[in-house]
């Protein structure tokens, strides 16, 4: 596992380099995104607010923790990322037309589609490490840079462009090469899981549901 303090917009070099279980904090400017910036974007088809490629390749699934210090000033003080497979509809799109390669966000995706888009695109998944750090998020944010639609969208799903540093940790857990984190240990805890059923007696009160065979459980 390496360390990396990586610059926005990242490049293809240094995205490259990244393996699944690397650590990553990123320096400059990142854009949150859920699902009612992508509706806005993909399914009303309205015209992005700023140059999105122009401005970074790094995204966040989150919802930021804002306060208006002062009219049109604001303030983060936490951020809390949100489940990231809702948006597999649209995370092609936002890659594809503007350029985003770096996606940070909760909960990961599947293989398949790491290895269909991530593969094909370059681009690598950065998940949020533990829960309850929302705080630790925050003090990496400088500043808020801009806000679009957040009148259209509210403060939840509107556009945040933040200026950051040292922000992170976040894991890598999806590559340039499609790899998944979190595949990899789902293949080797079902590994260990049929060598602890193998250890086990065979069942005596034969209740309804239990099984010696995990490849028998219905969950």
């Amino acid at each position: 596992m390496d360390e990396h303090l990586l610059e926005t917009s990242v490049s293809r070099e240094a995205l490259d380099k990244l393996r699944i279980g690397d650590i990553v904090r990123l320096n400059g400017v990142i854009f949150t995104g859920r699902i009612g910036l992508y509706k806005k974007l993909f399914d009303e088809e309205a015209e992005p607010p700023v140059d999105i490629a122009a401005l970074t390749n790094v995204t966040f699934h989150c919802s930021p923790a804002v306060g208006e210090k002062a009219p049109g000033e604001w303030e983060v003080s936490a951020v809390t990322a949100t489940a990231s497979f809702r948006f597999e509809k649209h995370l092609p799109l936002l890659m594809e037309r503007h350029g985003v390669r770096c996606v940070i966000g909760k909960g990961g995706m599947s293989p398949e589609f790491y290895r269909d888009h991530f593969k094909r695109l370059g681009g690598v998944f950065l998940n949020t490490v533990g829960y309850g750090i929302g705080a630790q998020y925050g003090r990496g944010v400088q500043r808020v840079e801009a806000v679009h639609w957040l009148k259209e969208l509210g403060i939840a799903q509107a556009m945040w462009v933040l200026r950051v540093k040292n922000f992170g940790p976040f894991l890598v857990e999806c590559d340039t090469e499609g790899n998944s984190l979190y595949e990899m240990a789902m293949k080797e805890t079902n590994e260990n899981l049929k060598g602890l059923y193998a250890d086990l007696p065979l069942p005596t009160l034969k209740r309804m549901g239990e099984v010696h065979n995990p490849e028998d459980e219905v969950f």
